[in-house]
This record gives structure tokens, sequence and C-alpha cells, in this order.
């Protein structure tokens, strides 16, 4: 068979350059021994899974770590489950967790394009080549046949796939083809495979070790009838042509790897090197079993569920980094203040098991981030997800900056010995502050109507807004004694059954009042940022209501 004559009869484009012209084009990368090129390769499918980020992180630590190049291709081989805008969201997401990349969609670089259907005439010229070659054919199966040998697989419990006995158009004639040719019929480009699935070999994974790998003896599909390639061919060639020297990715692509490996010897690529990580997994809550993040039953698979809450992009990193190397924890405890890039990331560290993910932990983790900001990074903070997710309530009380500083200085405990960590997202804490902003409606008193009446027009008649906080308190003090409130625990003991409460209840009734809240930070303080006229108004309402 003339296979020159077929691969053009195959694939007829007369301005297809060979692939030597590509090899030129894209020569290996300048880079310093050791520095890695890694990427992300996400489908524009339009939802971001909380899998893509972890992989994502680890990609970006690796590369900028050893001083390379991370870069960000699109594989939008698969028209039917692309969505419009979705590149939109791909970007935007990473970007906001501070995955920053070197090259790649939308930010161009010298080994592009980096949308796999802009390369499409590269897919070609290595198909047309493996034509040539004698490994690659058409197949003319139709979607009925292939359908009829997978339910036959199914009923004898056969290897599924395209092989052997199975594989109808692997052996055609030369005249056989040409006929199909000329009578129009539909074709796919198949790789001829040379393997043998009773023997097996070891590989070095970057992250699980040594594993044992069967030969492929499946001919894939490497380009689709309408002539875009499968995923199998296309990574193959950009992970080449793109000099990536790293692969990380999910271990659902442990089966396929035979496939890549065999296509990469078939088409004389150096093979970079793979490391396939666990899947995030968490406890299931029905029966106390470890299961993979679900995108359709957990909400905190998907990266807006982070964006929605307001949880910090700090904070979302630093929880993944826990989970990526195992000493990432130790090292953070050691030293809080450095910056997570100054971390050195290990392939070596991470687990062989699925990572566990842990809601509370990432809250704690969160805690501890926003505690560590000022009152104006807060601010700034809030802002932006106000302007992206809050209501237009939320986004009015942070139109006047000094007062909203005023709120976060005291709620964040700014000046104190010991900072408080009351906030562990932007939503939750737009919730902690709303009462600054509008006041409580029918808040809750442990004590009777008649009490919280006495105290809260006692309180007030004596109150001053000049008062110092020592002031503040003795006239709290006396009200409370004036009321029969104990000053101490000696007259509970004395005359338990006239007990009414001490100071504290007192503070707590003044407290609900203003807030509705029956724990706040500093009580005085609260009412001098209100100011004395809202301070009063609240108070009147709630006199007139309870």
């Amino acid at each position: 068979m003339d296979l020159n004559k077929l691969a053009d009869a195959l694939i007829p484009d007369d301005d297809l350059q060979p692939p030597a012209y590509y090899e030129e084009k894209y020569p290996p990368r300048a880079m310093k021994k050791g520095a890695e090129v890694t990427r992300l390769a996400p489908s524009p499918t339009g939802f971001m899974h909380l899998g893509n980020l972890y992989v994502a992180l680890a990609n970006e630590r690796i590369a900028h770590g050893s001083g390379g190049v991370l870069y960000l291709r699109i594989e939008d081989t698969d028209s039917k489950r692309k969505v419009e805008g979705a590149v939109d969201v791909i970007q935007s997401s990473l970007r906001y967790f501070g995955i920053d990349f070197d090259e790649g969609a939308e930010i161009g670089g010298e080994y592009g394009p980096y949308y796999q259907q802009q390369r499409a005439k590269i897919y070609r010229a290595y198909a047309k080549e493996l034509i040539r070659r004698g490994r690659a054919y058409p197949c003319f199966c139709t979607e009925e046949e292939l359908a009829a040998v997978r339910e036959k697989q199914t009923e004898n419990k056969l290897l599924p796939g395209y092989y052997g006995e199975f594989a109808k158009c692997r052996d055609l004639s030369e005249a056989e083809i040409y006929q199909n040719l000329a009578a129009n019929k539909p074709y796919v480009i198949r790789f001829r495979s040379e393997g043998d699935v009773e023997k097996k070999s070891v590989f070095h994974d970057e992250i699980k070790g040594e594993i044992t790998v069967t030969e492929n003896n499946q001919d894939v599909v490497i380009l689709k009838s309408d002539g875009i390639p499968t995923y199998h061919f296309a990574h193959v060639i950009d992970d080449h042509l793109m000099r990536t020297t790293l692969v990380i990715r999910g271990e659902e692509w442990l089966a396929s790897l035979p496939i890549h490996i065999e296509l990469f010897k078939a088409l004389g690529f150096r093979m970079p090197r793979y490391g396939h990580n666990c899947s995030i997994q968490k406890i299931d809550e029905t029966d106390g079993t470890r299961r993979k993040l679900s995108k359709r039953k957990d909400p905190e698979a998907s990266l807006v569920f982070y964006r929605e809450e307001g949880y910090h992009p700090l904070a979302v990193r630093i929880y993944l980094m826990t989970l990526l190397n195992s000493n990432f924890e130790e090292w953070h405890l050691k030293f809080p203040d450095k910056p997570v890039e100054e971390f050195r990331f290990s392939i070596a560290k991470m687990g062989k098991s699925g990572a566990l993910f842990d809601l509370d932990k990432l809250n704690d983790v969160s805690k501890d981030v926003l505690a560590r900001l000022s009152a104006g990074e807060m601010a700034d903070f809030l802002q932006t997800w106000a302007e992206g997710y809050g209501t237009a309530e939320q986004q009015s009380w942070l139109t006047d900056r000094d007062y909203l500083l005023q709120v976060l200085a005291l709620c964040m405990g700014v000046g104190a010995k010991k900072r408080r960590k009351d906030f562990v997202t932007a939503k939750q804490a737009a919730d902690v502050i709303s009462y600054f902003f509008r006041a409580e409606e029918n808040p809750a008193f442990r004590a009777d109507g008649e009490t919280v009446k006495a105290v809260l027009q006692n309180f007030m008649a004596v109150y001053d807004p000049a008062d110092d906080n020592a002031a503040w308190f003795d006239k709290l003090k006396k009200v409370a004694g004036a009321l029969g409130f104990a000053s101490d625990m000696k007259a509970y003991k004395a005359a338990p059954e006239n007990y009414r409460g001490n100071v504290s209840d007192v503070a707590e009734i003044v407290r609900v009042a203003l807030t509705g809240r029956a724990n706040t930070p500093d009580l005085c303080t609260i009412m001098r940022i209100l100011g004395a006229e809202e301070c009063r108004r609240r108070v009147a309402g709630v006199v007139a209501n309870v």
C-alpha cells in the first residue's frame, strides 16, 4: 500500500507544514537546570472544581519554586461540552486564588496558540506523518457497529475497546479504503497500536512512586471525523511542543497512561515526567465513609462556593497547601508571617492517598488569616466581596469608610494584645457587624419585660456619651445596685431567693437592646461608635415593644 498516497487522500490539506517545521518553531526552552515547565489544561465547561485549584496550586508552586514556567492551555476540542464564557470563569477563578500564569490563553507566549482548536493544523500534520509510517489508519465503523462490538464484549466479559479481532478497519485493503472514500463514508483516524496487554512494565510516577503499567493494545481515535483531535492525541503533541517537563494531573488519568506512553514513543517524543495526585475526599455524613468530593452533592466542590461565601483567597491557598504537602502545616505554624511562596514545595511530600477535605479546618485557617489583616485590608476585602456577591443593603453599609473602619477595628481587636478571631468569611463578617448598621428586630432577652424596661430606662437616664469606660461602667453598677442586682456572690449566698443577677446581667440587657446579641466586643465602645442619638432611638424602640 502506498502510505504517502493514503496520507494525502485522508488528510488532503495542501498548506500543512511537516512536523519538522513545528519542531523548529517550538525549540527546547532555554531554562536553568532544575527549572520545571508545568501546565494547567482545563476544558471550557464553565465549572471550576476545587480539584482544579488543587492541581493548579501544585503546578504553580513546582514551576515558580524552581524558577520555571507555568502556562494555561485550554483543551477545547470537545465542542459539545464547551460553554460560552467558560474561559473567563477559569481565568478569573484562578486569578482570584493567586494562580499567576507566565504564558497561555489570553496572555500569549512563544509556544502558542494555547487553545487547542487553534492548533488543528499541527495535529493534522502529525497524524498525517503517522499514516505515512503505517502507525495510523482510517476507520469507517458506524456508531451502530461500535455499539454492537461493545455489547458483544460486555456479554462475553471481554476487555472493552477497539483492538484485535474487534478492530474491523485495521486491516482493510487499499481497494476497500479507496472504495469507502469514493462513497464519501465518514471516517476517523485511529492509532495503530503495537502493544500487548500480556506485557507489563514498571513506570515511575512522581507522586505514587513505582507503579505497574500494562501495555496498550487499543487502536484509539486520534482525529475525529471533523478533523479535530481527541484529548489523547492533542495533549501528547502539545506537551511535547510546549516543552512541558512535568505533568501533575488527577489519578483518574492513570487508566489512560498506557495509551499516552505508546503515543509518545510512536511520535518519537521524549515523555515528560508524570505525577498522578489523589482526589480530594470527604467524610460522607450518611455512613461515615470516605468518598470523592462531588460537584453534584457538595457545594464546597465548586470554586464559586468560596467566592460567594467570601473566603479570603490566601486562606484557601494555605489550607490547600496543608493537603498538598505533609510538612507545610508545621512550617506555617513555625513561620506564620512568612509568605506561602517561601515554603519549599516538594513533590515527594504529596500524599499517595486521597486528601481529606475538612471545612471546619478551613474555617480555622480563615479565622487566622482574617485576624492578621488591618482594618483597612478587611474593609477592602469586604468591599470586593460585597460588589460581587453582597446584597444592596450590605453594599450600602460600606459607603462610609471612616465609620466602617471604627467598626472593624473594634470587632477585630485592632490594637489589643490579642486579636479577635470572630470573622471567618466576608459573608459571615457582614452578618457579624450588621447591628452597627441596622437595629435588630425583636431582640430576645432572658429577663422578663418589666426588668428589661427598668434596666434600660434607669441606665439611659444617667447615660452620658462623654463618659470614659470607667465612668460608664460605674453608672452601670449603680443601676444594678439600685434595682437589686447583686454586686457579688456574697449577696446571692445570703439570700438566693432574692437574687436577680449581677452587673453582667444588667450589661447583657443593654447589649441585647442595642445589638440583638448576647455576646459582642466592648459594649461601651459599641455605644460610642453608634452614637448617643442612635443608642437612645434603639432603646426607646425596645422599651415601647418589650
